[in-house]
């Protein structure tokens, strides 16, 4: 049985986790079938890794490089950003991620894209061509599913990461 559940069906199927997965899960996505922004989402895996790496310098590079992939301009989000998600909750979770507030304001800003919603409101035949509103949608309801952490880290003793948290926390709250 898989563990991810399907958003939006045929060729833009968004396949997002029924459960919480860590990046010891990173290898059941099946990357090279998903889109980012750049195309193939095959590097995500990679750029993982690279922020769970310890090496701060490393970390703030794939971060840019993921956010420019999932979430280009801060607020346009692919089929690549809701599976891509729960692994950012992971980071975020790890006291040794040396970004984790960076990732938090990603977070942020996926869970605040509405772009594609808002302009399908204005222009009802863009729902016939593409599924980026329904990425867009699956994408928030990633967010919003992490958000079991944030208490945790609002008691983190990282200023920082408590005013990214708090940023966070109230974008899903509203």
């Amino acid at each position: 049985m898989s563990p991810f559940a399907e958003h939006a069906g045929g060729e833009g199927a968004v396949r997002c986790p029924q459960q919480p997965l860590t990046l010891g899960d990173v290898g059941l996505v099946p990357w090279s079938d998903i889109e980012d922004s750049t195309g193939s989402a095959a590097a995500i895996p990679y750029l993982l890794a690279a922020i769970a790496s310890g090496d701060e310098a490393a970390a703030r590079d794939a971060l840019d490089r993921l956010r420019f992939r999932i979430c280009r301009h801060g607020f346009v989000v692919g089929q690549a950003t809701a599976v891509t998600v729960p692994f950012l909750w992971d980071l975020v979770r790890r006291p040794q991620t040396t970004c984790r507030a960076q990732i938090l304001r990603l977070l942020r800003n996926i869970a605040d894209a509405r772009q594609w919603e808002t302009t399908a409101a204005a222009y009802p035949k863009l729902r016939r061509h593409g599924h980026h509103v329904e990425w867009e949608s699956a994408a928030r309801r990633a967010v919003r599913g992490g958000r079991g952490a944030i208490p945790g880290l609002l008691a983190e003793p990282d200023a920082d990461l408590v005013d990214a948290t708090r940023a966070l926390a109230s974008t899903l709250a509203g």
